[in-house]
């Protein structure tokens, strides 16, 4: 008797709705249909779709397209966890960021989305002895969105930064999973150490606008950084901080202060 295998496709909820999203679109407003046939339509995974959106957006005379795309490509297939964390960030931005209501968006449009895809390519290179590569991405990175995040850093799953003017995020700092920070975000140094030298930041916290956390110190799980903030010493889980230097000034407030987005304190 011959035997049969059933084929089972795979399942991705993710890029369905992709491109799902992606026919809409252009019934909506069919003069983008170039830019979404071309960056959605035309891929069938989407692995492929960023692959492409990268290498388009960090090409320069320096560096084609092609080679680009080549090496994002490699990059998907040799580690699965860059497009799983791609599809986590994806539903984080359409979770908390009001101004987006639909998944194809950051894909798109959004340049904090569009960053973190490249660091992760990048984080890549940097673990596979092609540092000097992954320094072009980070260079590339840094001119095309305004987002400077070393491509040795170690960024998790879930990650929302909101509008990602002049992000910096050095070597040796640690993003846990579920992070939402705002703009003009420093995880930095405090002077010319070497070694392990930048912030510890846990899952689950929100990093307010403009803050800045200095040192190789750890910011608790479900922690809050206040706007405006420098935080230079170490934030307990599931407090809230503010000030110059920053202080403890309360509870954070809720179970997941990065999904909640709540940036008040204690102000209604």
């Amino acid at each position: 008797m011959v035997k049969t295998r059933a084929h089972v496709s795979e399942v991705d909820p993710v890029w369905s709705r992709i491109t799902e999203e992606a026919q809409a679109a252009i019934t909506d407003e069919p003069l983008l249909g170039g830019l979404v046939h071309s960056s959605i339509l035309h891929h069938n995974t989407i692995e492929s779709a960023l692959a492409y959106r990268i290498s388009l957006k960090l090409a320069s005379p320096e560096m084609p397209e092609q080679i680009l795309r080549e090496i994002c490509d490699w990059a998907h297939v040799a580690d699965p966890e860059i497009s799983q964390a791609a599809r986590a960030d994806i539903v984080a931005v359409n979770d908390r960021d009001p101004a987006c209501d639909r998944y194809i968006l950051p894909m798109l449009y959004f340049k904090g989305f569009q960053a973190i895809q490249a660091y992760r390519v990048a984080h890549w290179l940097w673990h596979n002895e092609r540092q000097d590569m992954a320094r072009f991405f980070q260079m590339r990175s840094s001119e095309v969105f305004g987002v400077d995040i070393h491509p040795g850093a170690r960024i998790g799953r879930g990650i929302m930064i909101d509008h990602a003017h002049s992000i910096v995020i050095g070597e040796t700092a640690v993003v846990g999973d579920n992070v939402s920070m705002l703009h003009s975000v420093t995880l930095g140094g405090t002077g010319k150490e070497e070694e392990d030298r930048h912030p510890k930041i846990g899952s689950g916290v929100l990093i307010g606008a403009g803050a800045k956390v200095l040192g190789n110190i750890i910011v608790g799980n479900c922690s809050r950084i206040a706007a405006g903030s420098v935080v230079l010493q170490e934030v307990p889980p599931c407090k809230t901080v503010a000030g110059v230097p920053a202080k403890i000034v309360g509870e954070a407030g809720c179970d997941q202060p990065s999904i909640q987005m709540d940036q008040l304190l204690g102000v209604r």
